[in-house]
């Protein structure tokens, strides 16, 4: 399969855009703006010019411009006006569309540029907050729809990866941890999904507690190493498909027979493998959040 997505069918650009797929055909057929091509066998599609072209113009078109006004405007000044608009307001939809397309075009240059252009205005933990979750939330919708190959996921992910990784590594070098408090942050057996997981990591780091990060597909039995050298231990987890609805009830009750029978644990848990459970009856010393911000209030 090739990984590098240039033809996109009239559902690829309403996920893409979120804008329906009636509305693109009246602004077509009614003011021109999009040119659909043929395949070879009259199959319409249309190219990444056009994704690129109806990013802007439904940007514009949020930002109060009717769709007959932008129809009169010269293509190539569409872009520079989306830029304009974009400078004095609503910076962070203009950045993930911007990010979208440096997805499907493998454009590690505009991912980075997109980047710095955000931490001018914000924080690294405001860009995380405000665009890179909800990103990340329409990457996975994109994803499960076919919208994109995982080599685009994948060239995203990455990419924010090393973000987390190296504004975790300045937080530490700046703190001087004087907190008793240690979390322990780790996801469960066969969980792989660790971005949300390690951003939280950056913010426990960056208000100055002592954190141990273990990452993906950590056994529950090994956790019991760590009470030879900690007392007082929080650990986190983030559960995105793992333990599965049929075993989720088992785990909790296992982490809490072995890991929270010693004094001074807590268990912190969040994730969509939440829903499985019946959250009134968790054990006393463990705590579900429903996102990873009410999380970090709590810190």
């Amino acid at each position: 399969m090739n990984n590098i997505k240039n033809k996109f069918s009239i559902k690829d650009l309403e996920n893409l855009t979120g804008i329906k797929a009636h509305t693109i055909r009246i602004w077509e057929k009614r003011y021109e703006l999009l040119k659909p091509k043929r395949t070879e066998t009259n199959i319409r599609y249309y190219d990444l010019a056009s994704f690129q072209k109806l990013l802007n113009v439904s940007y514009l078109n949020n930002n109060g411009y009717k769709i007959s006004k932008i129809a009169t405007i010269e293509e190539h000044k569409i872009p520079l006006l989306v830029r304009e608009i974009a400078s004095q307001n609503n910076i962070e939809s203009h950045a993930i569309n911007s990010f979208k397309l440096a997805m499907l075009n493998f454009d590690q240059i505009l991912f980075y540029s997109t980047y710095e252009s955000l931490l001018k205005e914000k924080s690294f933990s405001k860009v995380f907050h405000d665009v890179f979750i909800p990103l990340l939330t329409e990457i996975g919708l994109l994803w499960q729809t076919d919208t994109i190959t995982e080599a685009h996921e994948h060239f995203l992910t990455t990419l924010i990866r090393q973000k987390i990784l190296v504004n975790t590594e300045k937080a530490q070098s700046r703190n001087v941890n004087s907190s008793k408090k240690t979390f322990v942050l780790y996801l469960p057996d066969n969980e792989i999904h660790e971005l949300g997981l390690m951003f939280i990591n950056h913010e426990i780091v960056h208000k100055g507690y002592q954190s141990i990060f273990l990452g993906q597909s950590v056994p529950l039995k090994s956790l019991t190493a760590l009470f030879n050298y900690y007392e007082d231990l929080t650990f986190v987890s983030y559960f995105t498909v793992k333990p599965e609805k049929a075993e989720i009830d088992n785990y909790i009750k296992e982490f809490n027979n072995t890991i929270l029978s010693r004094p001074k644990t807590e268990f912190w848990i969040l994730g969509q493998m939440l829903n499985a459970l019946d959250l009134k009856s968790l054990p006393p010393k463990i705590r579900p959040f429903k996102s990873i911000d009410s999380l970090i209030k709590e810190l």
